[in-house]
């Protein structure tokens, strides 16, 4: 019984250069897209990138208007002291009225 032969260099090269010649016949055989087609497709990828940009730029917008109403809401004024004076009295006046 014969043992396995390794294959050469020069087997190796060649079976590698005809792979490499069938697979060249293949992709030369595969026939070219239609212009249309071509056409089509890229108008269809351009509609899907506008949609995406203005899907981002409306979830931005969003955003930045949520932001500005988180700060104006922020911005309530706060009562001075005199008003919180008056608030403390008025308070301490009712419990006295209570307890009477």
């Amino acid at each position: 019984m014969a043992g396995y032969k390794e294959p050469s260099f020069e087997e190796r090269t060649a079976l590698a250069q005809k792979a490499r010649e069938k697979a060249l016949k293949k992709f030369a055989a595969k026939p070219k897209m239609d212009e249309a087609e071509v056409a089509r497709r890229k108008a269809a990828q351009e509609a899907r990138e506008a949609a995406a940009a203005e899907k981002s730029a409306a979830r931005k917008a969003a955003i930045a208007q949520a932001k500005a109403e988180k700060k104006a809401a922020a911005n309530v004024p706060q009562p001075t002291e005199a008003e919180l004076k008056a608030a403390r009295d008025e308070k301490y006046a009712a419990r006295k009225a209570r307890k009477k």
